[in-house]
């Protein structure tokens, strides 16, 4: 069973920047796709990013589009999220995400199956 553990988090001030890492272990990691998720205190979860097996496919939310980026090493078993531009309203707890069916881009944030414990991201005003 794939274990993911999330890495980078912190505290920034507005305007600056952060990379998250995630690391992967328990299965092969090429085959799968990766996600990133967000939740701020008092909301629901919500898609971030994803990424797909191949690295050739990603997909942002609205709100990050120009400002994050998505990839993933295959020789580490690692995706990052490259995090520029950063705004208070960014705080929020990020979480890594897999799908058990491999070579398969999921197109819902339901179908991501796996889930990391997270890194707390918070940008100060």
């Amino acid at each position: 069973q794939v274990q993911l553990v999330e890495f980078g988090g912190g505290l920034v001030q507005a305007g600056g920047s952060l990379r998250l890492s995630c690391a992967a272990s328990g299965r092969a990691f090429s085959p799968y796709a990766m996600g990133w998720f967000r939740q701020a205190l008092g909301k629901e979860r919500e898609f971030v990013a994803g990424i797909n097996f191949s690295g050739e496919r990603t997909d942002y939310e609205d709100f990050v589009k120009g400002r994050f980026t998505i990839s993933r090493d295959d020789a580490s078993s690692t995706v990052y999220l490259q995090m520029h531009s950063l705004k208070p309203e960014d705080t929020a707890r990020y979480y890594c995400a897999t799908t058990d069916r491999p070579y398969y881009f999921p197109t819902t944030p339901g179908e991501y199956d796996r889930w990391g414990q997270g890194t707390q991201v918070t940008v100060s005003s």
